[in-house]
């Protein structure tokens, strides 16, 4: 840092009548001087050999008080002239850095100073960190870093951001920690290969990535600007949404977005190939080993005894054709139910009582999994969410049961997992962005999903798969998941959440702010840097909902496009209230 003591104003000394240490130490502030809440100030520390240690730090409290009062009434007399006292003002501070480091605490008296330009950066780490991510600003709308490799994979990886959903923008901050790797230029050439796969799972508020937001206002551009970011929306987006129930043709089940929209599914024949049947039953965590043994038994035979037919994906078993999931559930249940076929299906050691469970669970499977999962339409060449097409890729769940979700999430995970995985390479890399976690890795009971993300969490950053999980209570996801994720983030917490110990990187004093923090600030925490950043982060300058896009994008699938309703919203301008 500094030695020469000029940068910074000073704004007060370190007092004598607290204790001093190398990790902690309290100000009292000059008169007319103030700090607040997350200011980095600086100190020197001079050694008997001549050297002088900087001891920089953030304040984490401030109090005020009247010194000469002895009870809470004298503040009238001190008011009224008639009491002698003085105001005074002293804020703690958390060291986060000592260069060199020699741990001595900074001395009785010692001036302090406003820590700005390079005495900021040093005492964030921001001047050892060769490839800084641009994560937010801080209150002073100076710009705050994340060091990408403990993203990328190469000293760590993996995001986890936690808070009260509708108040902590959990997703929106996933969407511009996006949006600034795509942009920032910290990725360098790899950024024109780099993907993300977004699953969205509630309304439609990610289907509009592609397009501006009307709401963006000069203040949050301005915000952008100072971290080197141009506010504009996400470039290459292409949209996934499951097909509407009943609909003989197939279209996506969507309302607000009727154009540049894929249709995804899964043939019969992919189903029976690629074994995706214990998918159908990862809300099943407590059931007995028989009843495992049975999903796969099933899941065997119906590769081994089958095979495709036709140009759609229907899947052949002896002289019996299916094309619906309803047909092969009453294939299924046959052979399982069978005296002659039985033993071969769901296996000689399983009980009459385990191949009932496996039935009902297969049969409760129909109605919300049903038309995921079928051969009655003319095959369309991606009606698989893929990430090959466009680097943002969203895949909508909102309006699936929770049961189909799951199926979604585990089987397009595994998916690009596999593909990653048969590549050889960590790059280019892949950012999977899923919501309420908690349903997919929750803490207790297994499940194919679950498997799947720990594979992710644990194995991902060598195969270039980095997960931005979000979830409204860490301490509901399974502890290796968050353990693994080098950056973790929160907002606004529940005050009995906030407690727990999945949130032991915040201080008492973040943990009591994170019940207050207001939408758009997060607390971040870095392996590189010993106390949490207090970020803001700018208002997306995406649309985030079908009012704020302000203008339509252009139709990916060709094929669906055509068979779809003009958009009703083409021709209607942003400010129009019926928009």
């Amino acid at each position: 840092m500094d030695r020469d003591g000029t940068s910074g104003v000073a704004v007060g000394r370190v007092v004598g009548t607290e204790d001093s240490t190398p990790l902690s130490f309290f100000v009292a502030l000059a008169p007319g001087q103030f700090v607040q809440l997350d200011d980095v100030v600086v100190c020197d520390r001079p050694l008997p050999n001549g050297d002088t240690v900087a001891v920089a730090g953030v304040v984490s409290q401030i109090r005020a008080r009247h010194e000469g009062a002895r009870f809470d009434s004298d503040v009238f007399l001190v008011e009224g002239g008639v009491l002698p006292a003085q105001t005074t003002e002293v804020a703690e501070v958390l060291t986060t850095r000592v260069e060199p480091e020699v741990y001595v605490p900074p001395l009785p008296g010692a001036e302090v100073r406003r820590a700005e330009d390079k005495d900021r950066d040093q005492a964030l780490y921001f001047d050892q960190m060769d490839k800084q991510l641009p994560i937010g600003v801080d209150h002073r709308d100076e710009p705050l870093f994340a060091n990408l490799e403990f993203i990328d994979g190469t000293r760590g990886a993996h995001v986890n951001i936690s808070g009260i959903s509708g108040v902590a923008t959990k997703t929106s901050y996933a969407t511009f920690l996006l949006f600034s790797l795509f942009n920032s230029g910290v990725l360098g050439a790899e950024a024109i290969n780099t993907k993300a796969l977004i699953f969205n799972v509630k309304g439609e508020d990610l289907l509009f990535l592609d397009h501006t937001n009307v709401r963006l206002d000069d203040r949050e551009r301005e915000r952008y600007r100072r971290m080197g970011l141009e506010p504009r929306p996400f470039e290459s987006v292409s949209v996934y949404a499951p097909p509407r129930k009943g609909d003989a043709n197939a279209k996506p089940d969507v309302a607000t977005r009727t154009t540049g929209v894929h249709t995804y599914y899964w043939t019969i024949a992919e189903f029976v190939e690629q074994e995706l049947l214990p998918f159908l039953f990862a809300d099943a965590e407590d059931e007995r080993q028989q009843y495992t043994m049975i999903i796969h038994n099933v899941a065997a035979r119906l590769k081994v005894d089958g095979q495709r037919v036709g140009d759609d994906g229907a899947w052949k078993i002896d002289d019996t054709t299916v094309t619906t999931f309803g047909d092969l559930c009453d294939l299924i249940c046959d052979r399982v139910e069978d005296d002659m076929t039985r033993p071969m299906w769901a296996g000689t050691a399983t009980s009459t009582g385990s191949v009932h469970a496996f039935i009902r669970r297969l049969r409760s499977a129909q109605r919300p999994v049903g038309h995921l999962i079928r051969a009655d339409v003319k095959l369309r060449p991606d009606h698989q969410a893929g990430t090959s097409d466009a680097k943002v890729t969203v895949v909508d769940l909102h309006n699936l049961h929770d049961r189909a979700k799951r199926f979604v999430v585990g089987v397009t995970i595994r998916r690009a997992f596999d593909e990653k995985e048969a590549s050889g390479s960590a790059r280019p890399l892949l950012f999977l962005v899923l919501d309420e976690l908690n349903k997919y890795a929750p803490a207790q009971g297994d499940s194919p999903i679950k498997e799947i993300l720990l594979d992710v969490a644990e194995r991902g950053r060598s195969l270039g798969i980095i997960l931005v999980g979000a979830q409204q209570t860490a301490s509901e996801v399974e502890r290796r998941v968050i353990a693994n994720s080098s950056i973790r983030v929160a907002g606004r917490l529940d005050p009995a959440e906030a407690q727990r110990a999945e949130y032991g990187f915040l201080s008492a004093t973040h943990r009591q702010r994170s019940t207050i923090a207001k939408p758009g600030t997060m607390f971040v925490s870095q392996p590189e840097i010993p106390v949490p950043l207090v970020v803001e982060f700018p208002f997306p300058a995406w649309a985030t909902r079908p009012s704020e896009r302000g203008g339509p994008p252009p139709a990916t699938d060709p094929a669906v496009a055509a068979a779809l309703p003009d958009d009703p919203f083409d021709g209607i301008a942003p400010s129009d209230p019926t928009a």
